[in-house]
């Protein structure tokens, strides 16, 4: 049912071969290119006609698709009725002004209100910005900073960092690598996490993070979202998309059947998948922005990725396999997106091709992480997970390890997309497991004239049998693996900046994976039911937004920009003034209609609530 409040154009579509398809953790779905277009299909079988609803509200760009009401639905509560955050949360600089993106903007508008700490804020930013700068042009970037911020004649120079001057300048004539300026970015941050956090702590800008922070620990329920058609199936239930009514925001609703957890015993898999997404940050996995329950089910609200899987690229878009340069530019993002998993302790254990999502502009995400398990410090793990042709000869022996399949799995990949076919097994060969299995403990891949020597070498380095000697295993980790001559033309600084361009773009009018009209609904779950321990699960489960994509969703869909606005001349506005109280809730327009045609029930409500306190008032008197 569409949203009363929300006006939509339907147009007709008596064909469902030219668009293009979302796929969303694994699944595909026929769907419009623009993220805010779904396709509803009609379940008659021998009618195939779509339904695409474009949603017009909230005048188009990144506002579009907002409800009429989000204003209200995010309206600023008082400052005084924001105790409870400001009590409760972890006063750490590093994750108020860094991590959170909300926190670090108004930080930021804070110190633009200090000239002192302005000119830190700058030199921040370029430190950032030589990182990122091309190596040709990165030695007259430093010195432009050197000469601007850490000269004694500048009239922009940081006082506590011109100590740095003459270490950064012998260095960057050395050579100008990215961590010439480490020791000045310490400083800085040592000087801001000190006496201007704590005044930061007392000024309007930080009584207003205080107020993002109770929007952000709102209820979440299955009313803050749009509903929308099943994508495809998981293995505890649907998944559909569904969409933010207060921003607009589209996203990918993983549902988990109450019953069909609790009949398969996969409350310890659902929770344990769940707390991994929400701890992970990061550009190249798929994230978690809400979890929440209904009566039925729990709910994961996830990343929703339109560009279609890797395996469909591969083996449907021409000659199977890629060219050298998109070989490197996906095997870099999933290089990055294993070492930030790998530095929260979780080792991902099912990397194959159907698993790594595109996005509309071709970068990509590792999803599903229904294997992936977090690694006590110091300990290895034992468990034979994972998918045939893809698991590490170690995962296959019922070997201890840690992050070691991980790299297997990105060799397998490199190797798969260069190929064209995956290195134990031949496209639709049938064969036995464990016939696959004996080919990866004891066969050598083979390589043919698709691979150049850099290529061949760095496969054969992560597909090493010995999980010792493989590639990323040692102490060097994933720089290791980064420093490989196979991505010697990759600047992985840009690539985590998000600011390399993909070498392939999704065509909005191509067609990137099978169709899956027909998805069989799930059987009804007979003989299963729910108790109190049932209860304590979902309340770990059921937690509402995840700070950091809730933030940046605000961020992101302006929503931040259009209600982060301040008094004249940057004073207090009246939501924000301790002295000025709240404003009254507002009442509904039925309860506004009903009390202006019958004034005499308002008063007599009043009449009986006053009778009512004076009784209890006497009877209080009264007790000895």
């Amino acid at each position: 049912m569409l949203e009363p409040d929300h006006p939509v154009v339907i147009t007709a579509i008596m064909r469902n071969t030219w668009t293009t398809r979302l796929v969303v953790d694994g699944n595909k779905v026929a769907g419009q290119r623009d993220r805010h277009d779904i396709m509803v299909e009609q379940t008659n079988k021998e009618c195939l006609p779509a339904i695409v609803l474009s949603f017009c509200s909230g005048g188009g760009g990144k506002r579009k698709g907002r409800s009429k009401k989000w204003k209200e639905i995010l309206r600023f509560p008082h400052i005084s009725q924001c105790t409870e955050p400001g009590s409760s949360i972890d006063r750490d600089y590093v994750s108020i002004c860094e991590k959170q993106p909300i926190g670090r903007l108004l930080f930021r508008l804070y110190c633009e209100t200090r000239p002192k700490l302005q000119r830190c804020i700058q030199l921040l930013d370029a430190m950032d910005d030589y990182e990122v700068t091309p190596d040709d042009k990165r030695k007259s970037r430093g010195d432009q900073i050197i000469k601007t911020f850490l000269s004694k004649q500048s009239p922009q120079r940081v006082d506590i960092a011109e100590v740095f001057a003459d270490q950064c300048r012998e260095n960057l004539e050395l050579s100008p690598c990215k961590e010439i300026f480490s020791n000045c970015r310490k400083a800085v941050h040592d000087y801001l996490s000190g006496a201007p956090f704590l005044d930061y702590q007392n000024c309007m800008y930080f009584d207003r993070f205080l107020q993002w922070k109770m929007l952000e620990r709102q209820p979440i329920t299955k009313d803050t979202f749009r509903q929308y058609r099943v994508l495809g199936k998981g293995g505890f239930g649907e998944v559909c998309a569904c969409q933010v009514r207060a921003t607009g925001k589209m996203y990918a609703c993983k549902k988990l059947e109450k019953k069909r957890i609790k009949k398969r015993k996969g409350e310890s898999m659902a929770l344990n998948e769940k707390q991994i997404l929400e701890k992970v940050n990061s550009r190249f996995v798929v994230s978690l922005a809400y979890a929440y329950e209904t009566k039925d089910a729990l709910c994961l609200v996830l990343t929703i990725m339109n560009g279609g899987d890797l395996k469909f690229h591969i083996y449907n878009m021409g000659t199977p396999g890629f060219e050298k340069d998109r070989v490197q530019f996906y095997a870099a993002q999933i290089c990055c997106g294993l070492e930030h998993l790998h530095r929260e302790s979780i080792v991902y254990r099912d990397l194959k091709p159907e698993n790594i999502l595109l996005d509309d502009n071709g970068h990509i995400r590792i999803s599903d992480l229904g294997l992936a398990i977090k690694v006590p410090d110091g300990e290895l793990i034992r468990g034979r997970v994972g998918t045939v042709g893809y698991m590490a000869p170690e995962v296959i022996n019922n070997e201890k390890y840690a992050m070691s399949p991980d790299w297997w799995g990105l060799g397998c990949l490199v190797y798969e997309m260069t190929a064209g076919r995956s290195p134990f097994r031949a496209r639709k060969e049938r064969v036995k497991r464990e016939e696959v299995e004996r080919r990866v403990q004891e066969e050598e891949e083979e390589y043919n004239d698709k691979f150049t020597e850099d290529a061949k070498a760095i496969c054969r380095m992560l597909l090493t049998k010995d999980p010792k000697q493989r590639l990323g295993c040692k102490a060097d980790g994933a720089a290791g693996v980064k420093a490989h001559s196979f991505f010697k033309n990759i600047n992985f600084k840009r690539m985590e900046a998000g600011i390399v361009d993909p070498p392939f773009v999704p065509d909005p009018r191509a067609v990137y994976c099978k169709d899956v009209l027909d998805i069989e609904q799930f059987s009804t779950v007979k003989g299963v039911n729910l108790d109190q321990t049932d209860n304590d699960f979902y309340s770990k489960f059921a937690t509402g937004s995840v700070s950091i994509p809730w933030q940046n969703e605000m961020i992101e869909t302006e929503c931040f920009r259009d209600l982060n606005v301040f008094g004249p001349q940057g004073t207090r506005p009246p939501d924000l003034d301790w002295n000025q109280p709240p404003e009254p809730p507002r009442r509904s327009l039925l309860d506004r209609i009903f009390r202006r045609h019958h004034p005499e029930v308002s008063i007599s409500n009043s009449r009986v609530q006053s009778s009512s306190v004076n009784s209890v008032d006497s009877m209080s008197n009264s007790a000895p």
